[in-house]
């Protein structure tokens, strides 16, 4: 018996992309540090690791793994200034993760 693959509307980059972000967003310390990020930039706040060291309480080494899994995901964009990475959230990402989990869950 040959088993049938499910017929889908998502390409299979889209479903790559659904991972990928959900893996970034799946760990605790990453949802508080990019929700942080949101906030920082929503009130025109800029925000680099320092900040978030001050604010979260983790060593440099551990923001800086989970800001790191962010940006991979495309959640955060980076802009360097001097010594200091600040970090954005890149909405139109996290607005087209939302869009394909709709069309993903949808039966």
């Amino acid at each position: 018996m040959r088993i049938r693959r499910p017929q889908s509307d998502l390409a299979d980059s889209d479903i790559d992309t659904i991972a990928l972000i959900s893996d970034a967003m799946a760990h605790p310390v990453r949802l508080a540090l990019f929700r942080y990020v949101m906030q920082c930039n929503k009130s025109m706040t800029p925000v680099c690791n320092k900040d978030l060291v001050a604010r979260f309480g983790y060593s440099q080494s551990t923001i800086s793994q989970h800001m790191d899994k962010l940006i991979i995901s495309g959640l955060l964009d980076t802009k360097k200034e001097k010594k200091y990475t600040y970090y954005y959230a890149n909405l139109g990402v996290l607005m087209r993760y939302i869009n394909l989990t709709k069309r993903y869950s949808v039966v």
